[in-house]
């Protein structure tokens, strides 16, 4: 970045301030209260996000049958939407009330009610009892977590079974109030049986949008499986959207749950945080949620009556924590590099920002005599990055998001490519890393006027050479595209 001049900083936006945004943060377990929100609720705001996804907690809601206390779960929703954020809600997990084998597991994780009459009419009336409860305050629910995972659907994952539970759900919910958008899935694994099993069984005749997680190391992979989602949720609804439920990665090694291995620090965290979190927003999801807002315990695989079973610390937060006796996180809850990076992003991508091409083209490594040996070998040409397109119509300016995917977990990458740009002029040009939110002007001497006059004159166009690249996304844009 060195030879760019650097003329501002990114404004970090709280959420109250943000009428829109596809971007979100987990707020999950508090079911299991593994952390405490009083600690979380203002640096969840002022990091910019408006989606918070939470567990409903059924267990803790109702421990005699019939009666339903949400006090706890009243003050976490309306904690969040007092402060601008948009709760969602995962109906889950068990409950010994009804399901023996809950009683087994800490947070009756992954024991479904659906094996008898009883388990199933509690069920519903849990659903249609939350679901009034929260009218006008919940607008969204998704019917459990992770139900092709062993671990929440303990007795053994099924996508047919899983299809007629969202079904019996999703009846509940409309019977309260036909206006709930109701997702399912929340599938963990990139195989699509399940999802097509499920579908077949009928449940995409009742639901709006349908989750899935994305822990994978490959950020090509985001791509090829939201293509391939798509493409399988069109034969059965065209209709229902696609929202990126969890994704993350450790900010320390040691930890437990996914991509675990390795010798991840808070800085590959927050790389891997940029590189998902843009690498959604270029693709058609509704909104994508990144996990999580703390450092927690896992509690997937607890057994109730021992407690070292939960003692499975997982570093995904964007915020750090110690842990106390019982495995609940303390401290002060303190940011990490990855809550800044993603602050930048929260404010930068606001409001009217969607996906769209945008008028930039990474310039090929064909030059003109022996400048193709001694400049352009050494230049990135498009088909090495991962590259997508913004627009903000309010104020119609255009962003170009790009990186080089290399492996960051052995690698810090710097490299340079050059861009063809259209766009008023030479000074409506930036460059935003979002990593430390500067902003920067593009020097004179960095545009190829004299060989681009050559070929092409016309005045709104630019050749910018050797814009810097990194292993997280930097952002090319007009001016007025940063609000």
């Amino acid at each position: 970045m060195e030879r760019l001049i650097k003329v501002d900083t990114i404004k970090p936006k709280h959420s109250k301030d943000i009428k829109s945004s596809r971007l979100g943060l987990g707020f999950e377990k508090l079911d299991r209260d593994v952390f405490d929100p009083e600690n979380a609720y203002d640096k969840v705001a002022e990091l910019g996000v408006k989606w918070i996804r939470l567990q409903s907690g059924w267990a803790k809601t109702e421990k005699v049958k019939g009666v339903y206390d949400f006090e706890w779960l009243d003050k976490i929703v309306d904690n969040l939407i007092s402060r601008g954020l948009l709760p969602w809600m995962c109906l889950c997990y068990g409950n010994g009330l009804y399901t023996d084998e809950a009683n087994k597991y800490f947070g009756a994780v992954g024991c479904p009610p659906i094996h008898t009459e009883e388990e199933k009419e509690g069920w519903a009336n849990y659903v249609k009892a939350i679901v009034k409860h929260f009218e006008g305050r919940v607008n969204h629910y998704e019917v459990w977590n992770e139900p092709d995972g062993k671990w929440c659907w303990k007795h053994g994952p099924n996508g047919t079974e899983y299809g007629q539970f969202v079904i019996d759900t999703a009846k509940a919910i409309k019977e309260v109030n036909e206006d709930i958008y109701i997702i399912g899935g929340s599938m963990c694994r990139r195989q699509p049986d399940f999802l097509n099993a499920m579908l077949k069984a009928g449940a995409g005749d009742y639901i709006d949008g349908i989750t899935y997680h994305e822990y994978t190391p490959h950020d090509q992979w985001i791509f090829s499986r939201v293509d391939a989602l798509r493409a399988i949720v069109d034969m059965y609804n065209p209709k229902i959207e696609l929202i990126q439920g969890e994704s993350g990665s450790q900010s320390r090694s040691g930890g437990c749950g996914a991509v675990r291995s390795g010798g991840w620090t808070q800085r590959k965290q927050a790389k891997q945080l940029l590189r998902h979190q843009i690498a959604d927003l270029i693709t058609e999801t509704k909104f994508t949620s990144y996990f999580s807002c703390i450092d927690m315990i896992e509690a997937l695989n607890g057994t109730a009556d021992n407690k070292a079973s939960y003692m499975d610390f997982g570093y995904f937060g964007v915020l750090g924590a110690e842990f106390d006796e019982n495995g609940v996180a303390s401290g002060t809850y303190s940011p990490k590099e990855s809550y800044y990076a993603y602050q930048n992003i929260c404010s930068l991508f606001t409001d009217d920002v969607i996906s769209k091409k945008a008028p930039f083209l990474c310039k090929t490594h064909v030059g003109k005599g022996d400048r193709t040996g001694w400049t352009f070998d050494f230049d990135l040409e498009q088909t090495d990055i991962i590259y997508g397109g913004f627009y903000r119509q309010s104020t119609d300016a255009y962003a170009f998001a790009y990186y080089y995917p290399s492996n960051i977990m052995t690698t810090d990458y710097e490299g340079v490519i050059s861009v063809y740009a259209i766009a008023k002029n030479k000074d409506d040009l930036r460059i935003i890393d979002p990593m430390d939110g500067n902003v920067y002007k593009i020097p004179d001497n960095m545009f190829d006027k004299e060989n681009y006059e050559e070929v092409y004159s016309d005045e709104n166009a630019f050749e910018i050479m050797h814009l810097p690249v990194k292993d997280y996304p930097l952002i090319l844009c007009h001016k007025d595209f940063i609000r």
